[in-house]
């Protein structure tokens, strides 16, 4: 049972987030807060019940008009231009404080004047701001379509912005973001990462290399997955998305494509790997944290939420360029090192669920006060 401070049983609180169709890493950070804040009610574009957990689905939740949609849980990204109508006509009932965790929209939610407004920003709308690319493709006719939509989400996530009354970023990297998108100072606290779910009991390195990630064109899996065709070293890849069968077509014999895995499964994956692989950019990378928790060495791009938590030649190794040779040669020099868990996990320990409750706590009371 997490340590909460018991003021917080007193603070009347709501809290919003953008959809609710999957336990990710901003899903974590929310249960975290549903634990903190038991009877605060939650204001979501769209909710899958079976798809979240239990300490999730035992607040009340709120949905737009889109959860009446058939199928939204899974084309939602279609719809990307209704979601400013649909989180403008939800309202939150008066009360101290509105915690929004967003990526998206979750933090222009309306509410009474007298409420205050702490924003955990995961990082200014992705999808408009930035991995456009990633997101949308390069096609020049969805380009089109898609560039006066997007200029229009940018001008109303700025404008927007203004209903925060203190934005705490996860990353120095969202950080910079928040100021440069919105012109705002904020915060960083670091998100939770159940460390102590992780055995200390370290086991020797395996023989093959994984990944733990959703298969999205943003996190180019890509990468790594035609590297590996070219060595022939064992890859275990856990997760299911999108380009699963595009993957999966540049793959060789070599490469293990695991599909879901639960947490479990995964913990003992990070037990038993090599090392972690981690070729994309990410505001923050919670997957880099548990491998490191498990005394594994992380082998990542040298951009974004990586450059925070691995430590050059302590706990993992930083690759400067998106290629095949310079992931490669991160890989070949984090095998030729010799490494310590204990350090490894000691850098982990930094992200942990405690810290975290500790520096919100401080904001909340300095922004209620």
């Amino acid at each position: 049972m997490n340590n909460f401070p018991e003021k917080w049983r007193k603070i009347n609180v709501t809290l919003s987030h953008d959809w609710l169709t999957g336990m990710r890493g901003g899903e974590r950070v929310l249960e975290i807060l549903c634990e903190g804040f038991p009877q605060a009610s939650i204001f979501t574009l769209f909710h899958k019940q079976s798809a979240v957990s239990d300490i999730i689905n035992a607040h009340n939740i709120n949905t737009s008009f889109l959860q009446n949609i058939p199928g939204i849980t899974q084309h939602y990204r279609w719809l990307l231009p209704l979601f400013p109508l649909a989180i403008s006509n939800m309202y939150a009932p008066p009360t101290d404080l509105l915690i929004s965790t967003s990526h998206c929209v979750a933090k222009a939610l309306p509410l009474a004047p007298k409420t205050r407004h702490i924003c955990y920003c995961f990082t200014p709308m992705r999808y408009a701001w930035i991995f456009y690319d990633e997101y949308f493709g390069r096609n020049p006719a969805k380009a089109l379509i898609a560039k006066p939509i997007l200029s229009m989400l940018r001008a109303w996530d700025k404008k927007t912005s203004s209903r925060v009354n203190r934005f705490v970023a996860i990353s120095k990297h969202v950080q910079t973001r928040i100021k440069n998108f919105y012109g705002r100072d904020s915060d960083v606290v670091y998100p939770p990462v159940n460390t102590h779910c992780f055995s200390q009991e370290y086991k020797a390195n395996g023989l093959f290399d994984l990944i733990v990630s959703a298969l999205v064109p943003y996190k180019r899996i890509d990468l790594a997955v035609r590297a590996y065709s070219r060595s022939g070293t064992p890859l275990k890849i856990a997760g299911t998305g999108s380009e699963m069968k595009k993957l999966r077509a540049i793959s060789t014999s070599n490469i293990e494509f695991l599909g879901w895995q639960s947490d479990e499964q995964i913990a003992q994956l990070y037990q038993t790997c090599r090392m972690l692989i981690f070729p994309g950019e990410e505001d923050f990378g919670i997957v880099p944290v548990e491998a490191q928790a498990n005394g594994k060495p992380v082998v990542a791009y040298a951009r974004g939420g990586a450059l925070e938590t691995v430590i050059p030649d302590t706990t993992g190794i930083l690759f400067e360029e998106q290629t095949e040779q310079s992931l490669l040669d991160a890989v070949h020099s984090c095998a030729s090192t010799k490494w310590d868990p204990g350090a490894i996990r000691a850098n982990a320990e930094k992200f942990s669920v405690s810290n975290f409750i500790k520096g919100l706590a401080g904001i909340i009371d300095e922004t209620l006060s």
